[in-house]
């Protein structure tokens, strides 16, 4: 082989030789302030979120709703409850759910509606009505009754009012005091029938004149 063709091999070597390549220099990076601002505010509003949702599930706590209602003076069963999470108002007095087998067998001081939370003031273990006093009946329509809502606990008056054709007797019309025990409407006649607690003595008297149906129901102050 001669050296001429020798020469040439190493020639055409090198040019076809990586390390003969010219280096591209590699690409400059351009910063985005934009993307870089977005960034940092996501991972704030993750932290803030995250926060939240620690402190939402944190302040919940464990308390005692009826799954139906409740009447008053009925004896409270374990199917009458439930156990459910809520952040509630320290403020409203729930009872915990770990009460649940406290506040089994005692009474119903009130009606407690479905889906209502209990109170220690819901349940009592006192007979309703007690030996002393008696539960009366009155059935009435919507011109014998207050437009206001009655409510567990009112205080009320069965004021005794002349039949139909009969002139008003003078004087103070006569009338039986009572407390509101309970309020449903009647799904027979739509009447309102309102249970009043009267002491023993007074219990006759009042269902004698309820039962003429010549009365009105007056609702006394609400104060306490």
């Amino acid at each position: 082989m001669s050296k001429t063709a020798t020469r040439d091999d190493r020639k055409l070597d090198q040019e076809s030789s990586p390390a003969a390549s010219p280096l591209v220099p590699p690409p400059k990076l351009r910063r985005r302030p934009a993307l870089l601002a977005a960034a940092l505010v996501a991972i704030c509003l993750g932290g803030l979120l995250a926060a939240w949702a620690w402190m939402a599930t944190t302040n919940t706590q464990e308390v005692l709703v009826a799954r139906q209602t409740i009447e008053r003076g009925s004896v409270i069963e374990a199917d009458d409850l439930a156990r459910v999470r809520v952040s509630a108002d320290p403020a409203l007095r729930p009872v915990a759910g770990s009460q649940l087998d406290a506040v089994v067998g005692q009474r119903a001081a009130y009606d407690v509606a479905a889906g209502a939370m209990l109170t220690p003031d819901s349940f009592t273990s006192t007979v309703v009505p007690s030996g002393a006093d008696s539960i009366v009946g009155v059935a009435l329509t919507p011109a014998q009754a207050p437009g206001m809502d009655l409510t567990t606990g009112d205080r009320v008056r069965v004021v005794v009012t002349p039949a139909q054709g009969e002139a008003m007797p003078t004087g103070v019309p006569q009338f039986s005091e009572a407390t509101v025990a309970g309020v449903h409407t009647s799904p027979e006649t739509g009447q309102l029938i309102v249970d009043l607690l009267v002491p023993h003595a007074d219990a006759a008297v009042l269902a004698a004149r309820a039962a003429t149906g010549n009365i009105s129901l007056v609702l006394d102050s609400r104060e306490r």
